[in-house]
């Protein structure tokens, strides 16, 4: 069964960083790529990243291209989201997900290759 959690969310002013973790279970991480979305109060739930099985390729919405970087670690069954820049429009809880493909190549671009979001952790960015 897989299980995601999130955490590494905080309150930060607008320019400031912040590093989310998103730690994996129940499955073969390394076969699967992984993605983060997040989503807005009364907003539906948007891309933000992936990263396939391998690490080799990623894939960013165009508002956080150059701001925010995906990595994972294989060893330690764990992806990250390294957010720079931040800004204000950033505010929303942001979630993790594995693809529901073994193996693929390419980074999808759309929440809908994923499988379950875990619950997330807020983001919340001052102006």
């Amino acid at each position: 069964q897989v299980h995601v959690v999130e955490s590494g969310g905080g309150l930060v002013q607008a320019g400031g960083s912040l590093r989310l973790s998103c730690a994996a279970s129940g499955f073969t991480f390394s076969n699967y790529a992984m993605g983060w979305s997040r989503q807005a109060p009364g907003k539906e739930r948007e891309f933000v990243a992936s990263i396939t099985w391998s690490g080799e390729a990623t894939n960013y919405r165009d508002s956080v291209k150059g701001r925010f970087t995906i990595l994972r670690d294989n060893a330690k069954n764990m992806v990250y989201l390294q957010m720079n820049n931040l800004k204000p429009e950033d505010t929303a809880v942001y979630s993790c997900a594995a693809d529901t493909v073994l193996g693929r190549n390419w980074p999808v671009g759309d929440v809908a290759y994923f499988g379950s979001w875990g619950q997330g952790t807020q983001v919340t960015v001052s102006s």
